[in-house]
């Protein structure tokens, strides 16, 4: 990435693809490269920090922590994916922590910036808006699975949302998902987690591999 111009790095940013030449050409200046450690804070729940964050590598998740300190992870962020939109637009603190889970790198744009390419390319004003509807609807089968789904299928659920399709056509997630993560996930504990995760393995529909990888052998119904 460190070879990589600032113009080429925003060609390569899908929010961005709608902008013009010129348009590209006048944000080279504005946007700055920032790399973040494994568990490192991109954004911080309360906070505002007045910029827009799009992921150039690596993986980080969304969090949100009660007074209590307990977290729920809201949901994984991946390459092209940017936060703190919300914040630039309403002026608000930031609802939630986002934290990479590997080492990520992200190019930063502030909010003078966002608000003008907003103000003159409507291409990209609407592309905002379909991941901000994205993000409310997926937050809303969050909610209706918290509220109507038993553990099993929230576990399931969460298994398959991870998984990608691999050379050989089956599902796998990727990388490694503790219990910890997942009872976080699902809004459960871990012990009840562990359980339904080796009820799984029992049956077949999960196969844990080397280095803690997932294989998802079944997209089948799971009691709910």
């Amino acid at each position: 990435m460190a070879l990589l111009s600032n113009l080429e790095l925003i060609r390569r940013v899908p929010l961005f693809a709608q902008l013009t030449n010129a348009q590209a050409q006048a944000l080279v200046g504005s946007v700055t490269k920032l790399r973040c450690k494994r568990g490192e804070y991109i954004v911080t729940q309360g906070h505002t920090s007045n910029a827009l964050y799009i992921l150039l590598t690596g993986r980080a998740r969304v969090l949100m922590t009660d007074r209590r300190g307990r977290e729920v992870i809201l949901a994984t962020l991946r390459v092209g994916d940017h936060v703190g939109e919300m914040s630039l637009i309403d002026g608000e603190p930031h609802s939630a922590t986002v934290q990479a889970e590997i080492m990520t790198d992200v190019l930063v744009l502030g909010r003078r910036e966002f608000s003008r390419c907003l103000d003159e390319n409507s291409a990209m004003a609407q592309s905002v808006m379909r991941e901000l509807v994205r993000r409310l609807r997926s937050a809303d089968q969050k909610i209706g699975s918290l509220a109507l789904m038993g553990v099993y299928a929230r576990v399931a659920n969460v298994m398959l949302e991870n998984a990608v399709t691999d050379a050989s056509g089956g599902l796998l997630i990727p990388h490694k998902v503790s219990r910890q993560d997942v009872a976080k996930m699902v809004g459960a504990s871990r012990e009840m987690v562990s359980r339904v995760m080796k009820d799984f393995e029992e049956k077949g529909f999960l196969q844990t591999l080397d280095h803690g990888l997932i294989r998802v052998n079944e997209r089948r119904r799971v009691p709910r």
